[in-house]
């Protein structure tokens, strides 16, 4: 079975498991949680990945990470992964979670990139702009990257909107270089 769809399965099967709005909340953040430990450590997702390390080895390694930072339910699903021998597709059920719950819930998932960290007013503005464009309520996902210089990069679905100094500067070079190459 490939992994999208395996993955889709577990999140199904984890989202089933919520029986409030606010027990769903719960297993949501701590995926959030899960997937923030995961980008920041290689060396964790090398051990999940790998077929050397025993499942209970890899139970043991979640519980002192994670210990009672996760719901019961979280804990308990990360155990049945470990036990099935899919802790492997950790990262896509994230994915595959988020992406059913926000149709579940009508929530448009937009991920902001920003040169600096947004202020809460900001935030609050921007969120509101997205959900008077999209006509939805939109669930915002920070990150920062000095890369782009300043502006902002909002990924809505597949719809991509590039404020970016750095696109600007390269609309800019490849107008000129137009204007170089077109005969006077």
């Amino acid at each position: 079975m490939s992994t999208p769809r395996v993955a889709r399965r577990y999140a199904a099967a984890l989202m089933a498991t919520a029986e409030t709005p606010k027990q769903l909340a719960a297993i949501g953040e701590d995926l959030d949680r899960i997937e923030e430990v995961l980008k920041g450590s290689r060396e964790l997702l090398l051990l999940l990945h790998s077929p050397v390390v025993s499942p209970r080895k890899k139970t043991a390694v979640l519980e002192a990470i994670f210990g009672t930072r996760l719901s019961t339910v979280t804990s308990t699903f990360l155990r049945l992964l470990v036990a099935k021998g899919r802790e492997d597709q950790l990262p896509e059920i994230i994915v595959q979670f988020r992406t059913l719950r926000d149709r579940q819930e009508g929530t448009i998932p937009a991920e902001v990139v920003s040169a600096v960290d947004l202020t809460g007013a900001q935030q609050e503005q921007l969120l509101r702009e997205l959900e008077a464009f999209t006509k939805k309520q939109v669930r915002l996902r920070r990150s920062v990257d000095p890369a782009i210089g300043a502006g902002l990069l909002v990924r809505l679905g597949d719809t991509v909107l590039d404020g970016s100094l750095r696109r600007q500067l390269e609309r800019l070079r490849e107008r000129l270089v137009e204007g170089a190459a077109s005969p006077a």
